[in-house]
């Protein structure tokens, strides 16, 4: 079992950055960590993965604005969130995922809320 805590989201100005993070009760080194987010009426969608060998991908709305990274020795990942838009509100929630065993994981999640 393994426990997600974000932190970092807030209330900012279009075109402002944050920071999110997603603290993990375990070694997220064999896990593929993901942040998602879901806006109000809208499916939960991916918004970025780092898998174990280092590879990332993005979702085309954030690519360029937003970096994915992670840090093995604090068992935490983060999303650098740049050059913020106000259809990037939504709630933003971390996963960690691992095929093998079928572990997937999700946290409680943080807001973000972007005016214009």
């Amino acid at each position: 079992q393994v426990q997600l805590v974000e932190s970092g989201g807030g209330l900012v100005q279009a075109g402002e950055s944050l920071r999110l993070s997603c603290a993990a009760s375990a070694s997220i080194y064999t896990y593929t960590m993901g942040w998602y987010r879901q806006a109000p009426g809208k499916q939960r969608e991916l918004v970025a993965a780092v898998i174990p060998s280092g590879n990332k991908n993005y979702a085309d709305s954030v690519k360029a604005r937003f970096a994915i990274s992670r840090d093995y020795t604090k068992n935490t990942v983060f999303l650098q969130m740049n050059s913020l838009k106000p259809e990037d509100t939504a709630v933003y929630y971390c996963n960690a995922f691992r095929s093998v065993g079928d572990h997937n994981y999700w946290g409680q999640g943080t807001e973000v809320t972007v005016f214009s």
